[in-house]
């Protein structure tokens, strides 16, 4: 037991060093702690997936959990109007393409049509947690800087949304998009509304809640309760979480859909600041990220023992889908880069690493197989596999690619 608090301990201050070794030397910190899960899992076996199968669906729901929740707080409404535009034609286009591309090179290669489709949504999007550090210590306008950093967070919602909505339609029977669209629209919305509501009145209490002693685990202890109630009702607790996010980081945008309008003593209240929307403060906001980065760590750690490097055709079959992916990318570049120079179509083109979200979505088919108790979605754990090595060979491909470009610059 001993043994166990001190490699926790060691791991912690670990991913900080390979924070700060990102920031220096453009190495992702997620391919380092991927690289420890290999030495503990695959290559020493001091580890394995078997040993880790229930508590790694329990800290893959609390991390999407905890990611969509600081991705709302983090999500700028003002930066997501001004370029919406520029970054809607990049990730919807990069989504659609690369889903079409993985979809149509899995079912070639064997894979059923629906579980290539699944499998090419989770791999569509593009890592936040590499795509923002690497963007911001390259040679770009700033304009592409947000919008390539706005599409790291908003693809990752969209996939994992996209991704709910393929399964549901697999537990219908169908993946039939207008069979489907009417009931999975009413769940979304009233999910999100949900979050948007508990949101708009948790920001109102904030001022009391801060009164209270240790008070800044409140929030999550709230988002956990809203997500459980949820889910209990039969809807999807993650889009209610990320709901609320949304609220708690952009308060000014929704004050006038609330309660204050119609206070009668509306001055002597905001004077008190008790009906007021409230944001989350920045010592808040770095507690609740502190919380993000622990569970990252574990969860990337997690990856590393779960890369099969025993079954070489599975390690095969997603470098493959890797060059698909970086291929389609590339077109995607080529016919969205109207107005931009080669370089910046350059880092459009090799800007798709894939991380925590496709990592995350990777283990619900099969807790979706485990929770029926029949095989819902074929191949599950196959693509589980998959991606955690598309994971792997995009980061690295990634950082090759940057150092590259980086060197040809300068």
């Amino acid at each position: 037991m001993g043994s166990l608090f001190i490699f926790i301990g060691i791991l912690i201050i670990s991913a900080h060093l390979f924070a700060a070794f990102f920031s220096r030397w453009r190495v992702p910190d997620i391919l380092l702690l991927m690289a420890v899960g290999v030495l503990v899992g695959p290559i020493l076996q001091w580890v394995t997936p078997s040993l880790l199968d229930q508590a790694g669906g329990i800290l893959s729901s609390f991390t999407l959990l905890f990611i969509l929740f600081d991705s709302g707080v983090d999500m700028r409404l003002s930066d997501v109007r001004r370029y919406w535009r520029g970054m809607v034609r990049i990730m919807l286009l990069s989504i659609l393409a690369i889903t079409a591309t993985v979809t149509i090179t899995c079912t070639l290669l064997g894979l059923a049509w629906s579980s290539a489709m699944l499998l090419g949504v989770m791999l569509s999007g593009t890592a936040a947690a590499v795509v923002i550090p690497l963007i911001n210590q390259m040679q770009v306008s700033s304009k592409l800087r947000t919008i390539l950093s706005l599409e790291s967070a908003l693809s990752a919602v969209i996939c994992i949304i996209l991704t709910w909505a393929i399964i549901e339609g697999m537990k219908l029977g169908k993946v039939n998009p207008a069979g489907i669209l009417g009931p999975i629209l009413f769940s979304f919305l009233l999910s999100a509304g949900l979050g948007l509501v508990v949101g708009v009145i948790w920001s109102h209490l904030l001022y009391h809640a801060r009164k209270l002693q240790q008070s800044m685990f409140l929030t999550p202890a709230l988002m956990f309760i809203i997500y459980g109630l949820v889910e209990t009702l039969g809807y999807n607790g993650s889009i209610a979480a990320l709901a609320f996010g949304i609220v708690l980081g952009n308060p000014h945008y929704f004050s006038q859909f609330t309660i204050t309008r119609w206070l009668d003593n509306k001055q002597h209240h905001n004077r008190h600041g008790i009906h007021q929307m409230h944001a989350l403060r920045r010592d808040e906001k770095s507690f609740y990220k502190e919380i993000v980065f622990i569970l990252k760590t574990f969860f990337f750690v997690y990856i590393g023992i779960c890369i099969p490097f025993t079954h070489f055709d599975t390690l095969l079959f997603g470098l493959v889908i890797t060059i698909v992916i970086f291929g389609t990318r590339c077109a995607v570049a080529l016919a969205t880069g109207r107005g931009q120079s080669r370089y910046e179509r350059i880092v459009v083109s090799i800007m798709t690493p894939k991380g925590l979200a496709s990592a995350i979505l990777a283990t619900m088919p099969e807790q979706v197989n485990n929770t029926m108790g029949y095989t819902v979605i074929p191949g599950a754990t196959f693509i589980k596999e998959v991606t955690y090595a598309v994971i792997f060979c995009s980061i690295i491909i990634t950082s090759i690619l940057v150092a590259i470009l980086k060197r040809k610059t300068t």
